[in-house]
């Protein structure tokens, strides 16, 4: 295909190709069946436009093959043509190329899905050699046991995947390692809820994650304070951390524990507020946020531990508790604490924990 053509199929879509001035040389060329070289003075005479435009209109129709080269005659001379057969004349190679590049696509699709099905096929022989007993509590050495393990469970998800992700931001290698495996569950159907800490909110590729996720059916849910990482799939399933040091983590497929974890969950669920980075969203997060410095400060606890529970660096505790202070009119952290229980803050909302 001609550059100029292919320049002209991918910005169609992004610009008006077909000016006023184009289209009135257009209906010019229509009239009189033919544009050449000699017939600018003219057409600039009868449109009331510059040879220059009337030039530069003629090599965009030609681009847009609504003028073409008429065969035995000299460069320049045009032949109007009409406008689906200009379409098709334009998009038929780039439309040949988009089918097959399709029809390859699915026969990679067939292939990895092909690859997926033989390699999982020896899930009975790692089940059978203790890669994976029911009814058990396992121990994963290390991270990328864990992150095997985890991958391997939740690929395999038919039902639902509960997540409580701890901490503020996450790195951007892990969102981009879930990111896949949670659009393939979503996509099967699984029903994702995920719980945050309220910090996740403002970071950047966690809020980029969150919304992929969330457009493609997930539930996210935020909260000032969640407990330790935890990873429930079909109710059958869990993980916990376990050495935090090297990223170790229990597999639980103990009935009544899995539903203790689920329990859990569910509870902090309850507490929680929907995902939503709005300006009123984060008024009432970052308020919840002081509430709960409020408690901690009561407690007598330090910026880096309230910082640490809270998800988010010891700076950004800091200008929370100045702004808790100026809210009760405090002038230290100590009258902060005695005026935020006097105020009746320090009695956190869901006192009572889950059965």
């Amino acid at each position: 295909m001609n550059p100029v053509k292919t320049d002209a199929v991918r910005s169609s879509g992004r610009e008006a190709l077909l000016d006023r001035e184009t289209r009135l040389v257009y209906e010019w060329a229509v009239r009189h069946r033919r544009v050449e070289p000699a017939d600018l003075a003219r057409i600039s005479a009868d449109l009331g436009l510059g040879e220059a435009r009337c030039r530069a209109a003629v090599d965009r129709l030609a681009a847009l093959c609504l003028l073409v080269r008429r065969p035995g005659a000299g460069p320049g001379c045009f032949a109007a043509v009409g406008p689906e057969a200009a379409a098709a004349r334009l998009t038929g190679r780039e439309e040949a190329r988009l089918r097959i590049a399709e029809a390859e696509l699915g026969r990679r699709q067939a292939a990895l899905a092909g690859l997926r099905a033989e390699v999982a096929s020896l899930e009975p022989v790692y089940r059978a050699q203790g890669g994976g007993v029911d009814g058990s509590v396992r121990l994963l050495e290390d991270a990328h046991a864990a992150g095997s393990a985890l991958g391997s469970v939740v690929g395999a998800a038919k039902e639902e995947v509960l997540t409580v992700q701890p901490g503020g931001g996450h790195p951007q290698v892990d969102l981009t390692e879930a990111l896949p495996r949670d659009l393939a569950a979503l996509g099967r159907g699984v029903r994702l809820r995920s719980l945050y800490q309220h910090p996740a909110r403002f970071d950047p590729p966690t809020r980029s994650y969150a919304e992929l996720v969330i457009a493609a059916g997930a539930e996210v849910r935020t909260r000032a304070e969640v407990p330790a990482r935890l990873v429930v799939v079909d109710r059958t399933t869990a993980f916990v951390p376990a050495r935090l040091a090297t990223g170790a983590a229990l597999l639980v497929r103990e009935p009544s524990l899995v539903a203790y974890f689920v329990g859990l969950f569910e509870h902090e669920w309850s507490q929680a507020v929907p995902y939503d980075t709005a300006p009123r969203a984060a008024r009432t997060v970052s308020r919840e946020v002081e509430d709960v410095i409020a408690v901690l400060l009561a407690a007598g606890e330090k910026d880096d531990t309230i910082a640490r529970r809270l998800g988010m660096s010891t700076r950004t505790c800091r200008r929370h508790i100045a702004e808790l202070l100026a809210r009760l009119g405090a002038q230290s952290r100590f009258q902060a604490g005695a005026l935020a229980e006097r105020a009746g803050l320090t009695v956190p909302a869901d006192a009572t924990g889950p059965c």
